[in-house]
């Protein structure tokens, strides 16, 4: 079984930053991709940034420039700096991750309060 926990949420004001991180535990063999969604109320769980096992990094247009994702492979551990938050940026944050114990499945981490206030 894998664990994702998350830390990192708060509350910060307007132009703040912030850094996520989530780590994975448990009978992991490998991990591919990994990364961040959100979700605020009312709304629908989106895509954030993800990353590949190789570094490759994908963003939603909304954060492009602002956020960035990295990880440590040694430590199965992705990270995300928010910096330039807009109260839009408020939401649960989610990490998810594609890792292979006995089988290929995607985790998910049990989500963290980012508040962003005007």
């Amino acid at each position: 079984q894998v664990q994702l926990m998350e830390s990192g949420g708060g509350l910060v004001q307007a132009g703040g930053s912030l850094r996520l991180s989530c780590a994975a535990s448990g009978s992991i063999f490998s991990i591919n991709s990994m990364g961040w969604y959100r979700q605020a109320p009312g709304k629908q769980r989106e895509l954030v940034a993800s990353i590949t096992s190789g570094g490759t990094a994908n963003y939603a247009d909304s954060v492009k420039g602002r956020f960035t994702i990295s990880r440590d492979n040694a430590k199965n551990t992705v990270y995300l700096q928010m910096n330039s938050l807009k109260p839009e940026d408020t939401a649960v944050y989610y990490c998810n991750a594609f890792v292979s114990t006995s089988a290929w499945r995607w985790s998910w981490g049990q989500g963290t309060q980012v508040t962003v206030s005007s």
